[in-house]
């Protein structure tokens, strides 16, 4: 992939245990300020068609072809439209601009090429239609067709909520908002090939739950992965079973639903985290981002919606280094996962002396690295002072395409001192290098019953009661 002459740039706040970090947000500054100066450059516009006729549309403005400078719009437009393919999601894609530009990235997210995966992922996986990149003109692109869902907010009646984690899984009976049951238990899911693992536990979670309820009146919940009207599509939680019998995970909570006969919603953690920010705060315009196995993201718009986005941000890039870590299921280069997640603790433990126990589970071993970090352990510390700068800089990145008032930080990766220090860490680089940004963006880390409660009651309050089976 093109990474020359594309100019990086070293932050003013440099992650303790990562100097060579190089923030997509100052990047791209940076190259906009170049193209401004150049004269102003040339329109560059994407539109990404999704299911339903919706298309999103993005603008900026690149090099014209014939400037010294026009190689440089090709890493600049590649990790663009990999930002925007993940926050979106698309099997049709319109490139209006140059030409060059266009062509490029169809070699790039071809089936031979360095982004194959998000090829296969966004075409076979999501949206079950061969993936396309269309080159063309400006005036060419779609009109945006954006569309919103008002789920959520239902508080009335004998609820369950449900939480599917790649570590551990959280159920809730919950009685017109008050939560009168919750249990967390840890289990291995990503892990496990048989589907009937998956249904067994899941229905065992959820007949705990109705024990506590005098009847139930509706079931919602939040997982990891990409969930199209509550049909998962690609999930880390069931990577472990084989792709002949996906059928029978693709209509699990259809089946659920069905046997017990009652409304039922599910959608990806990121979006109910969104979710329950917005009840909590009174508010919208808030990007939930929650930091557990992976990095899970959801979007409240100004108008109180969620989106039919996927705002898969464990998959988009925030660092634009060419030593920044490789993520291990999509083969790319700094993308969010790698740092908002228990990965970035396994990956940065190392560097600070800290041995991992061999035979853990992946929950037991971030435990473990919390425990040093809760015993005042320097080396501990720098790992959450490292996610908080990570953190700072990508929440400027972020609001480069989101509309953001309030942005929620949870997840287990944030339970105990660690939220603090990521929390502070992100403060500190909004205030230091995006002032503009720190003057208009709140930070939140709501306390350990909110996450773990809030959720619950966002997760039960999907489905409305006069939902249709």
């Amino acid at each position: 992939m093109i990474t020359e002459p594309f100019t990086l740039i070293t932050p003013k706040i440099v992650p303790p245990l990562d100097r060579d970090f190089r923030p997509a947000a100052l990047a791209n500054r940076a190259f906009q300020q170049e193209v401004a100066d150049a004269g102003g450059g040339v329109p560059l516009i994407f539109g990404l068609e999704r299911a339903n006729g919706a298309v999103s549309r993005f603008e900026t403005r690149v090099f014209p072809e014939e400037h010294p400078r026009a190689r440089a719009n090709l890493f600049y437009a590649e990790r663009l439209f990999k930002f925007l393919l993940w926050k979106h999601g698309a099997w049709r894609v319109y490139v209006g601009g140059p030409r060059s530009v266009g062509v490029y990235l169809g070699a790039c997210y071809a089936p031979g090429g360095p982004r194959a995966f998000d090829y296969h992922f966004m075409g076979e996986q999501v949206y079950e239609r061969p993936f396309t990149i269309v080159p063309c003109a400006p005036e060419e692109v779609p009109a945006e067709r954006e569309i919103g869902r008002p789920l959520g907010r239902h508080l009335d009646g004998c609820r369950i909520g449900f939480d599917l984690g790649a570590s551990d899984r959280k159920v809730s009976a919950v009685i017109d908002g008050q939560v009168v049951f919750s249990e967390e238990v840890e289990w291995n899911p990503g892990q496990q090939s048989d589907p009937r693992y998956h249904y067994e536990e899941i229905m065992a979670a959820l007949r705990k739950a109705a024990s506590h309820l005098p009847r139930v009146d509706a079931i919602g919940g939040s997982a990891a992965g990409v969930y199209v009207d509550n049909r998962p599509r690609v999930a880390s939680l069931f990577r472990g079973v084989p792709r002949e019998r996906f059928g029978e995970i693709a209509n699990l909570f259809l089946r659920i639903r069905d046997e017990l006969g009652v409304p039922l919603e599910v959608l990806n953690d990121g979006e109910v985290t969104a979710l329950a920010g917005s009840m909590s705060l009174e508010d919208n315009s808030i990007l939930g981002i929650a930091l557990g196995s992976s990095e899970a993201a959801g979007y409240v718009t100004p108008e109180g919606y969620l989106t039919d986005w996927l705002n898969e941000l464990a998959f988009a890039p925030v660092d634009y280094s060419p030593t920044a870590p490789v993520d291990e299921w999509s083969g790319d280069r700094g993308c969010g996962a790698q740092y908002f997640s228990q990965q970035c603790v396994f990956r940065l433990a190392p560097a600070v002396g800290i041995s991992l126990p061999a035979d853990a589970s992946n929950a037991e071993k971030l435990r473990f690295v919390q425990e040093r970090l809760e015993a005042g352990d320097e080396g501990a510390v720098k790992i959450w002072q490292t996610m908080g700068v990570y953190m700072g800089y990508a929440i400027a990145h972020y609001a480069d395409f989101y509309e953001i008032k309030h942005v929620l930080i949870l997840g287990r990766c944030t339970s105990g001192s660690g939220g603090r220090l990521i929390l502070d860490g992100a403060d500190e680089v909004l205030r230091v290098e995006f002032p503009e940004l720190a003057a208009r963006i709140t930070l939140h880390l709501p306390d350990e019953k909110t996450r773990r409660v809030g959720q619950a009651i966002a997760a039960a309050s999907l489905p409305a009661l006069s939902a249709a089976l």
